[in-house]
């Protein structure tokens, strides 16, 4: 959509009861110019056509609403969104919204899927090409590198070099914390785990997320299994379901919205959302959640993502944006691009 368009929308998803005229006075604010009636007309016609915004009432008494899916994929300013604290941002969703799972179902449009099934034809091509050794190598590599990025967005120090140092030799690096090398270290088990045993997470269970995460907070002084208190994240109004039931129902809904998605791109994006929202665990939400999405593409054959180049506070302001709006286009982004990052640079 244009830039024009995307400023209607936005102005529409933070408003109730809008019409023509109210878009018309926004735009002229906001760009400095007078919007003509029948520009505007067009420009809604887009949204429109595209499901973004729904129509109600007849003539004059026409108002705009945004649908689930401008919810869900509305461009949003997140340089501007973010300059604002956590307690002045407006229009945020506080608490976890039950129809957050049928949301889902917009995420991707049958192009998309066109387009990512040729990227991820190449990298079934190559890996079929090489050789036991090689495969086992390039697999090492992105194993270094996931464990590293994952671990560096959630605060880990430790440089790509000393990362891969120890998760090779078992040398820690001087000036961290042991926690830092144990954080590494249980990424290098899980990311083995689900590789040994992608065919598992061909159908997710409650008990094969589970097993992820115990690996990956395995001497961390973290508890295993769901959650039985009220958690709070950092730098958000949004508060997570707070007791052990809630979580439980949630993940089970989750694990059935995942499979009655026919795509496996689409079940690893859904998978890493929903969990990152559920917070369904103590800690060590966020780095089940890549891991596990990782494990739903091996499992189809599909390149996994080693987030390597992923600017870590860009991806943290895109949870952010999923919690507080229930947005997932700048997460989503992120998400695509690293998988034609990893097809383009493994394997």
């Amino acid at each position: 959509m244009s830039s024009r368009q995307a400023l209607i929308l936005n102005f529409i998803d933070n408003n109730t009861n809008v019409q023509t005229q109210s878009i018309r006075e926004y735009l002229a604010v906001s760009l400095g110019i007078d919007i003509s009636r029948m520009t505007v007309i067009r420009d809604i016609e887009v949204l429109l056509k595209n499901d973004f915004v729904q129509k109600k009432g007849l003539g004059r008494s026409v108002v705009y609403e945004i649908t689930p899916k401008g919810t869900l994929l509305s461009p949003i300013d997140s340089k501007a969104y973010f300059e604002k604290s956590p307690d002045q941002r407006t229009n945020t969703k506080k608490s976890f919204q039950q129809d957050i799972f049928k949301s889902m179902e917009y995420l991707f449009s049958t192009q998309e899927f066109l387009q990512l099934d040729t990227i991820n034809d190449e990298y079934r091509k190559r890996v079929s090409a090489l050789s036991p050794t090689a495969l086992r190598k390039e697999f090492e590599r992105l194993t270094i590198e996931l464990s590293w990025k994952s671990s560096q967005i959630e605060g880990n120090t430790y440089s790509l070099i000393d990362t891969e140092i120890l998760l090779r030799q078992r040398k820690e690096a001087e000036g961290h914390k042991k926690e830092e090398a144990i954080m590494l270290i249980n990424h290098k088990r899980a990311i083995e785990y689900i590789h040994e045993n992608a065919l598992m997470f061909e159908a997710l269970s409650l008990r094969n997320i589970e097993d992820v995460h115990a690996i990956l907070i395995e001497g961390l002084g973290v508890t295993r299994g769901l959650r039985k208190n009220i958690v709070g994240i950092t730098g958000t109004v949004y508060r997570p379901l707070d007791n052990e039931f809630q979580v439980r129902e949630a993940m089970e809904q989750m694990i059935k919205t995942i499979d009655g998605i026919s795509h496996p791109l689409w079940k690893s994006l859904v998978f890493v959302l929903l969990l990152s929202y559920i917070q369904p665990f103590e800690d060590g939400n966020k780095r089940t959640a890549r891991l596990v999405g990782n494990a739903i593409l091996l499992a189809y054959n599909y390149c996994p993502l080693s987030y390597r180049s992923v600017d870590e506070s860009e991806y943290k302001k895109a949870v952010l944006l999923f919690y507080e709006k229930n947005n997932a286009s700048m997460f989503k982004k992120i998400f695509v691009d690293q998988f034609e990052f990893a097809v383009e640079n493994y394997f």
